[in-house]
C-alpha cells in the first residue's frame, strides 16, 4: 500500500487537519494523527469550535468553572477556545521547531463579526495573540475589504497571520500585497522577519457549488462539459499569481532580510458533489510550497485511496485561464460569483459564531452552581 499522505508531503503540500476539539486533544488522536497521517498543522473555524462544544462532555469542568465565576458568554467562548488552541500547539510544536516554524502551527479566527472592521479586527488580532501566548499560532483574518488593511498591521507588529476566506485572484492578490506592506512595517520597526509566517487560504469547493449550480440552471452539454472545473481553475491560476509575485524584485529584498513566503493553503477541500471523487481537491491542487488543510473525511480519503502523481498545477494555467472564460461566456459573472461566496462565507461564520454563543449560554446555565 502506497503512503499517499507521505507522497503529498514529499511534493512540498503540508498536510494540515482542518478540526480540533477538547477529545481530540485529550485522547492523543492529535498526537496520533501527526505521527501516523503526517499531518503537521491544525486549523479551526467557529463551526469547527460551535460543534466540539456542543458535542459530548469533554468541556463540562472547565465550563462549571466558568459557570461558578459567572463569567460572560463571550468570555467563556475565548477562554475555552484558546485553551484548545494552546493544547494543540504544545501538541504541534515538535514539527514547528524541526521546521524552523514553517509548520506545527495552528490556527484560531478573529471574530466573525468583526469583518468589517479594520481596527476591531487588528485589536483583536493581538488580543488573541496574547491569549494564546504560543509562537506557533497563526490568527485568522478574513479577506474582506477591511480585512486586507488589518492583515498589513497585523503583520507589521509580528505577529503570524493566517488569511482565510479567499475565493477571488484580484482579492488574493491584494492579500499578498498586504502581507508585503506588513513585512516592510515590521522591517522598519526592527523586527526579525524570519519570524513571521503568514498562508493565504484560497477556498476551493464552494466556488465548484456556485458555479455547478449556475451550469446546471444553463443546461446546456456546454455548460455540463464544464461542471467540476471552476474550482482547481481558479486555485491554479491563484498559485500563477503567487509565483509571480514571489519572483518578484519587491519580494527579493524581503527575502534578503529573511523573510518567509506567503503560502498558498487550499481550504475548503472536501468534495460537496457525491458525482466527483472525493480526494479531487487533494490530487488535482498538488503544487510545492502549499498548504492543504482537510476535514478529517478527507484526509482519511487520501490515507486510503488517493493517487498522488507529483506536481498537477505546473503547465495548467493556459488550460486553467480558457475554463473559467468558458464560464464566463455561457453568462456566468465570476465578480458575482466570487463576491457571493465571500458574503456568504463571512455570513455563515457569523451564523457558527452566534450558534457557538447560543449552545456555550445554554451549557453554563446548565452547569451553573445551583442555589444553596
Amino acid at each position: 500500500m502506497t503512503d499517499a499522505l507521505k507522497r503529498l508531503s514529499d511534493e512540498g503540500v503540508a498536510v494540515w487537519l482542518d478540526d480540533l476539539s477538547r477529545k481530540r486533544i485529550t485522547s492523543g488522536n492529535l498526537a496520533e494523527l501527526i505521527d501516523q497521517q503526517h499531518v503537521v498543522g491544525v486549523t479551526t473555524n467557529p463551526s469547527i469550535f460551535q460543534k466540539a462544544i456542543s458535542q459530548g462532555d469533554g468541556y463540562d469542568q472547565q465550563l462549571s468553572d466558568l459557570a461558578a465565576r459567572e463569567v460572560t458568554v463571550e468570555e467563556a467562548i475565548r477562554m475555552i477556545t484558546t485553551a484548545d488552541v494552546r493544547d494543540a500547539a504544545d501538541i504541534l510544536r515538535p514539527v514547528f521547531d524541526a521546521t524552523g516554524g514553517q509548520d506545527g502551527r495552528v490556527s484560531i479566527e478573529v471574530d466573525p463579526r468583526l469583518a468589517h472592521n479594520t481596527k476591531a479586527t487588528t485589536a483583536e488580532a493581538r488580543q488573541l495573540a496574547w491569549l494564546v501566548d504560543r509562537p506557533n499560532t497563526l490568527i485568522k483574518i478574513p479577506a474582506t475589504e477591511a480585512g486586507i488593511p488589518a492583515i498589513a498591521e497585523t503583520i507589521g507588529l509580528g505577529i503570524s497571520v493566517n488569511v482565510t476566506l479567499i475565493f477571488s485572484l484580484e482579492r488574493y492578490r491584494k492579500v499578498m500585497d498586504a502581507y508585503l506592506t506588513g513585512l516592510e512595517k515590521a522591517k522598519a520597526a526592527g523586527l526579525d522577519l524570519s519570524q513571521i509566517h503568514s498562508v493565504a487560504s484560497f477556498f476551493v469547493s464552494r466556488v465548484d457549488t456556485e458555479i455547478d449550480k449556475r451550469l446546471d440552471g444553463i443546461g446546456t452539454d456546454e455548460a455540463k462539459a464544464l461542471k467540476g472545473k471552476a474550482a482547481l481553475a481558479n486555485a491554479r491560476l491563484a498559485y500563477q499569481a503567487y509565483e509571480e509575485v514571489f519572483s518578484s524584485d519587491r519580494w527579493a529584498a524581503l527575502d534578503r532580510a529573511g523573510a518567509n513566503k506567503q503560502r498558498p493553503l487550499w481550504a475548503s477541500t472536501g468534495v460537496k458533489d457525491p458525482a466527483y471523487k472525493d480526494t479531487l481537491y487533494v490530487e488535482d491542487l498538488v503544487a510545492p510550497g502549499t498548504v492543504n488543510t482537510m476535514p478529517e473525511a478527507t484526509l482519511e480519503a487520501t490515507a486510503d485511496h488517493g493517487n498522488i502523481t507529483g506536481n498537477t498545477v505546473a503547465g495548467t494555467y493556459e488550460q486553467a485561464r480558457a475554463e473559467l472564460d468558458a464560464v464566463e461566456k455561457l453568462g456566468i459573472a465570476y465578480d458575482d460569483v466570487v463576491r457571493l461566496l465571500e458574503d456568504e462565507g463571512v455570513d455563515k461564520f457569523e451564523a457558527s459564531w452566534n450558534d457557538l454563543l447560543k449552545s456555550t449560554e445554554a451549557e453554563l446555565k446548565r452547569l451553573a452552581p445551583s442555589e444553596a
